[in-house]
């Protein structure tokens, strides 16, 4: 069970700690090669393999106005570290302060709050310090009097481009899982606990649940087949329809997107129960129908196609 603390300042490492530093937001497959590089050194010397991110996103110091949307929630980055072998999860605040530490004094920062920090992992193009003015080649010169190894991980490219969290964000705006997927190295997922709703699919022979998730960084509006279970150990998944959207043929000003779930067999899951979604593959966008009658047809068919798609 990893180990999360809101600071440097509170962070305890039990034994050698082996760090990995960045924000890894969607913990993407280049995410992952530099987080399993400090797990991979830490259970080769019998230490602790920890994680320091950041809570929010840097660009909330630096573009207030117009800070870089997430591609997951902190309880999904948990999830996902805590999966891959990390001990300790260090979500550090970005301030002016912490900001404005110039590189070289960097690594004295971290082993003044770290004793026994013994490495740090990076990808090849981190930046860090006052300016964003470190980078490999300081730290590793910063480290080398503290005894403190640095380990730089190249970019992992697909398709002969760099994996980065804009490419995911992206991709996921214009509906493209498959490519989403592939980038993310898992299947991308949702959490979030079911709600009351108005039981409007009922009344349409749909019954769904209603799952509150506001992501920042949004999927396409549309219809989807996904896979969905309760978040908790040893639950069976369950293929359904997912619809994400405003439903336009039956509401008139709703501004924030809904998550709809139909389970394609009899479902047990209820109202209060905490969900795990993942989304296998996008079926259309949204639109908006002349009757209800043409919606049920359309629900039918988005069925009819989920059932294949997952079979």
């Amino acid at each position: 069970m990893a180990v999360i603390v809101e600071s440097l300042e509170q962070a305890e490492a039990a034994g050698p700690l082996h760090l990995a530093l960045g924000m890894f937001d969607g913990v993407h497959l280049g995410h992952q090669a530099v987080i399993e590089s400090a797990v991979h050194s830490a259970r080769r010397t019998g230490g602790q393999a920890g994680v320091l991110t950041f809570d929010p996103h840097p660009s909330t110091l630096f573009r207030p106005s117009n800070p870089t949307r997430l591609l997951q929630t902190r309880g999904v980055k948990e999830h996902l570290l805590r999966e891959r072998g990390v001990e300790l999860i260090i979500f550090q605040r970005f301030t002016a302060e912490f900001a404005g530490v110039e590189s070289a004094q960097f690594p004295l920062m971290l082993r003044s709050h770290l004793p026994t920090l013994r490495s740090l992992h990076i990808g090849e193009n981190f930046r860090f310090g006052r300016g964003r003015q470190g980078n490999v080649s300081a730290l590793i010169e910063a480290c080398q009097p503290l005894n403190i190894g640095v380990f730089s991980v190249e970019r992992i490219k697909h398709n002969g481009e760099p994996i980065s969290s804009t490419r995911i964000r992206e991709s996921l705006a214009e509906g493209s899982l498959e490519e989403v997927n592939e980038l993310l190295g898992y299947t991308y997922f949702s959490l979030g606990p079911v709600i009351p709703g108005r039981q409007l699919g009922r009344t349409l022979g749909f019954p769904t649940l209603n799952v509150r998730w506001s992501p920042e960084s949004r999927p396409r509006l549309g219809v989807y087949a996904v896979r969905v279970r309760r978040d908790t150990p040893n639950s069976m998944w369950e293929n359904a329809v997912a619809n994400f959207g405003l439903r336009p043929t039956v509401e008139n000003a709703v501004v924030e997107p809904l998550l709809e779930i139909h389970a394609l067999c009899d479902t047990k899951l209820s109202t209060g129960d905490q969900l795990i979604i993942e989304w296998m593959q996008f079926l259309r966008p949204e639109q908006k129908f002349e009757s209800l009658d043409a919606l049920k047809e359309q629900i039918a068919q988005d069925k009819a196609v989920a059932i294949k798609l997952l079979a």
